[in-house]
């Protein structure tokens, strides 16, 4: 085997999840299975993708791969770093505290201002972060009362 082109692009999480599901759809159409160390990995890198807090937990999705040269575009003004931009699309930070985590040296780089139009940007064209499911009992309710 011989790499032709390495490291040619970066890909986000909804783009390598996309590719993963039409994959998989491909595959039960063809009444075929992959090795199974591909199915094992497939299943296993879904099931990672929709866990809660991932952004793509959410169902259904808020956004697919069109929504990222829009954001991207959106975005330009602000002059944001490649590794940037494509954390902003695999996190999707919807609040302050996410986006200084994103986001280099953002209080130097940004004003309140420009970070409030951040923040605007990306729950326009990603939507908002869902809330938090509730779970019917705590684990720690039930080791503290011994039951």
């Amino acid at each position: 085997m011989r790499i032709l082109e390495a490291q040619n692009a970066q890909l986000t999480n909804v783009e390598v999840y996309t590719f993963l599901n039409d994959q998989a759809k491909q595959y039960q159409e063809q009444k075929r299975r992959g090795p199974n160390n591909l199915e094992s990995l497939r299943g296993d890198m879904i099931k990672y993708f929709e866990t809660y807090p991932g952004p793509l937990s959410q169902k259904p999705l808020p956004y697919d791969t069109a929504s990222i040269p829009v954001l991207l575009e959106k975005l330009k003004p602000y002059n944001f770093t490649k590794g940037e931009c494509v954390m902003v699309v695999n996190l999707r930070p919807t609040d302050i505290v996410s986006l200084n985590i994103v986001l280099e040296d953002m209080e130097r780089r940004f004003s309140e201002t420009q970070i409030e139009e951040i923040k605007g940007i990306v729950i326009e064209v990603l939507g908002q972060f869902p809330p938090e499911p509730k779970d019917s009992g705590d684990a720690m309710d039930t080791t503290e009362n011994g039951v």
